[in-house]
């Protein structure tokens, strides 16, 4: 099968294209079949990327995303050169106006110019401080690489969104659903997000981010469930049936997506870790047999149960095997747009 044509990426006025949330894909399933047909053949475009050079720079750690997105680079054809920020670079400045007379020793409009000269992509991962929510959802640091660097720029995760993940999620729920049909017919798909027990405040990245995705996506019917006071941005979740009452939401789904977050009202806090809302098997009786999602890394028996990680049920090693696939699917439709 011929990979789909160009055209799955809204490009900005600027006529540069990104890559950091769900509005910056046109149609999602022409972008998910794309992304399963280089499962199905890893090297069908690997001389597309030929003396391009992709870099991945990272202001936080990572395992999954820059393996990934490294390997489909590769597949692709490009040279991918990988840079820590904080342990091999200067230390950033990213407000505007800023007077450097404390620790920061380059500002990002000095830098970011400079990394546009040397990689034909840039893909950026950054956390969020989660002690301003104003700040972190600003989303300023990746904005500033977009506004100073001059080439497409990839999310790998910035404060408030994971977009390679949810991309990845929908690509593997698709997946299952290709070779088992929910047992009921005619209908969507039950999906539920819900909230785990965690021994610290997490970033509502991914939560947020599923969400976006999932909604935008429309072709799920979809729960988020949590404690009260765990409300995610509306702007995320417009759309699903929220509820605090974890096992109504489980009854009948067919993938249940496990997750932590912290709060975002009283921002960046941890108020309830009830282990009650840990997965167990009991629960997963609730639910259609659902498929049970994580992003990675997990904590056992806190977040989620060993007998549901080492289960039939879960597929989060498939989840996770996917992220080369979403990482491919987007490059290639920037190297596409770019440069043909």
């Amino acid at each position: 099968m011929e990979l789909e044509s160009k055209g799955l990426l809204q490009v900005p006025p600027s006529g540069v294209a990104r890559f950091v949330s769900a509005h910056d894909v046109k149609d999602i399933n022409a972008l998910v079949r794309r992304a399963l047909e280089y499962k199905a053949n890893p090297f069908k475009n690997q001389t597309m990327g030929t003396h391009k050079r992709i870099g991945l720079l990272f202001l936080n750690p990572s395992m999954r995303t820059r393996l990934s997105t490294q390997i489909a680079a590769q597949n692709l054809g490009m040279e991918a050169i990988v840079f820590n920020v904080g342990s091999e670079g200067w230390a950033l400045e990213f407000e505007e106006e800023a007077i450097m007379s404390g620790s920061k020793v380059e500002h990002v409009k000095d830098a970011a110019p400079i990394m546009g000269k040397y990689f034909d992509i840039l893909c950026i991962r950054t956390f969020p401080s989660l002690q301003n929510r104003d700040d972190d959802y600003s989303e300023l640091y990746i904005n500033q690489f977009i506004k100073y660097a001059g080439i497409p720029v990839v999310s790998l995760e910035s404060a408030t969104l994971h977009p390679l993940q949810s991309l990845t999620d929908i690509i593997t729920i698709t997946e299952v659903l290709q070779n088992h049909k929910p047992q009921t017919t005619n209908r969507k798909p039950k999906i539920v997000l819900t909230w785990a027990p965690h021994v610290k405040a997490l970033p509502q990245c991914v939560a947020n981010s599923f969400s976006q995705w999932i909604n935008a996506w429309k072709e799920a019917d979809f729960t988020i469930t949590h404690p009260e006071d765990y409300e995610l941005d509306e702007q995320f979740t417009k759309g699903a049936t929220i509820t605090h009452n974890q096992e109504e939401a489980l009854k009948g789904a067919d993938f249940v997506y496990v997750k932590n977050w912290s709060t975002y009202t009283d921002y960046g806090k941890i108020y309830c870790n009830d282990p009650e809302w840990m997965l167990t098997n009991e629960k997963l009786r609730l639910t259609n047999n659902a498929k049970v999602m994580h992003c990675l890394p997990v904590r056992r028996n806190v977040e989620l149960s060993d007998e549901i990680l080492d289960s039939s049920n879960s597929i989060i090693t498939q989840q996770a095997s996917n992220r080369v696939w979403a990482a491919q699917a987007v490059l290639a439709e920037i190297l596409q747009h770019k440069f043909s």
